[in-house]
């Protein structure tokens, strides 16, 4: 897996789902990521071949011909990812500011002692 220069073009939800498959198990035939995909969301391998084109043209994904078929891996790491997407939510909005996410989550009950805790620690983390 290779961390692309520049963040591909915006992952649609449906592209999203097609990413995690390849990022749990890379790299995948179009079969093998329908395999994963199909049933749960009702798709054809059509869908899947539409989707893999797609995240193939936003950079998203890589190819490697494998005999009359090719094989496709994540051309961005998931971490890359979430950070990038974690930054555009906040940026969005809260204006780039991450309290006012967390005071939401918070106001909203969205959040459980676990997750408070582990904010705190990470907090402490983060001071030290």
């Amino acid at each position: 897996m290779v961390d692309a220069p520049q963040q591909p073009e915006r992952i649609s939800d449906a592209e999203h789902a097609v990413m995690e498959a390849l990022w749990d198990r890379a790299p995948l035939t179009a079969s093998e990521v329908c395999d994963k995909v199909c049933d749960e969301r009702s798709w054809s391998l059509a869908t899947v071949k539409t989707l893999l084109s797609r995240l193939v043209a936003k950079r998203a994904v890589v190819t490697e011909p494998d005999g009359k078929r090719f094989l496709y891996s994540p051309g961005i790491a998931r971490e890359s990812y979430v950070g990038t997407e974690s930054r555009r939510l906040v940026d969005r909005l809260f204006g780039g500011r991450a309290a006012p996410l967390f005071a939401h989550l918070a106001q909203a009950d969205a959040l459980t002692e676990d997750d408070i805790a582990e904010i705190e620690a990470l907090l402490k983390e983060l001071k030290s």
